[in-house]
């Protein structure tokens, strides 16, 4: 029910024939290998790079004296 992403409630799924529940699961199955195969294919070019670190940042200097 769960991983056919709100297609089917459990009264529905209860009652399916075993062989029809099964072909189900199956079908379900297939299908998101697909999709995961497919986002796999179009993440492959988009690999995270690494940025190139620039010169550091200075901190300003505050005085330490309270203000009155």
């Amino acid at each position: 029910m769960y991983h056919g992403n709100g297609g089917y409630d459990w009264h529905t799924v209860y009652n399916m024939p075993i062989w029809l529940r099964r072909f189900t699961i199956q079908s379900i199955n297939e299908f998101n290998e697909k999709q995961a195969e497919a986002a796999k294919k179009s993440n492959k070019g988009t690999e995270l790079k690494e940025i190139p670190k620039g010169p550091a940042i200075k901190r300003p200097t505050y005085s330490t004296k309270a203000r009155k």
